[in-house]
């Protein structure tokens, strides 16, 4: 008995050294087991995707209204004092890297005031001029990267902003997209009244317009993509099979990370996993563009 008493204690030791020894055999099996190979996507031919890419600071360095304000100044539509706020609100945004809804409510309501008694043509005819000055070199090659993909998969791709609806139908039509979804001014007889027509294209307002368009449009929501870098547009990539957060805010960045979303931060040139700040070079070019804009205004004074 006492011989057996010995032998147990052992026997059950082995086993549990078999035991973890066979677990650990495993493991190494499978991390030495080729990695499955993520799905293609997108799907080339699939007519019921689309995508669906928010413009500022995920398609385009900072904010549309801000390049558009620069535009207008140089054409005389304001004034020095007028150009100053503009750019102050461009780089709290670029700095403050979110939306923040008073400073957003602040630059729609400066934008239409501007072009109230306007004709909506001449607008659009100026915005072709103020794409090729200001905003074709602050489109995101990622990003845009991202949107041909979609494109030669022989899908649909909208801009869905906040932004004038004009504004993002010059930058969609550029890039080359389908069109776009945007914040729609009104106009009597194709002059602008400075007012709006409903509300701004913002947050849960993107979500209904990209749900309706994919109903008008016959597309499966399951297979679509959405692409932003802000919280505030939560609801619309959370209507879609296939999220990317680019070059997300804190919010969105910690959200994407519980949903197992997929990020993307170009602004560093590397992936949101690994760096979700903007770079040092980034906060200096905003800092000089800022110096820059208050030394003009203190010289035209």
């Amino acid at each position: 008995m006492a011989a057996l008493g010995w032998l147990t204690p052992r026997r059950r030791s082995a086993t549990a050294r078999s035991v973890l020894a066979g677990e650990a055999s495993a493991e190494a099996a499978r991390k030495s087991a080729p990695a499955e190979e993520e799905p293609e996507f997108p799907v080339l031919g699939d007519e019921r995707a689309a995508a669906f890419f928010d413009l500022d600071n995920t398609v385009m360095q900072g904010a549309a209204l801000f390049h558009f304000g620069r535009g207008l100044y140089k054409r005389k539509f304001f004034e020095t004092r007028d150009l100053a706020k503009f750019a102050w609100q461009q780089a709290w945004f670029r700095l403050a890297g979110v939306e923040d809804p008073e400073h957003m409510q602040d630059a729609r309501d400066s934008a239409l005031s501007i072009v109230k008694g306007h004709r909506v043509a001449e607008l659009m005819s100026i915005g072709e001029e103020i794409y090729d000055e200001y905003m074709a070199e602050r489109i995101w090659p990622g990003t845009r990267a991202l949107a041909q993909a979609h494109l030669d998969a022989g899908q649909k791709v909208w801009l869905v902003t906040a932004a004038p609806v004009e504004i993002a139908q010059v930058i969609a039509r550029r890039l080359g997209l389908t069109g776009a979804l945007g914040t729609v001014a009104e106009s009597v007889d194709g002059i602008y009244t400075g007012k709006l027509v409903g509300e701004p294209l913002h947050g849960p307002a993107k979500a209904e317009a990209v749900r309706a368009l994919t109903t008008a449009e016959g597309l499966d929501l399951a297979r679509c993509a959405a692409y932003s870098d802000s919280h505030n547009d939560i609801p619309m990539l959370s209507l879609v099979g296939h999220p990317y957060a680019i070059n997300p805010d804190a919010k969105l960045r910690k959200h994407a990370r519980e949903q197992d979303w997929r990020l993307r931060d170009y602004r560093t040139g590397r992936k949101a996993a690994k760096v979700g700040i903007p770079a040092a070079a980034g906060v200096g070019a905003v800092a000089g563009g800022t110096a820059a804009a208050i030394a003009l205004h203190r010289r035209r004074r």
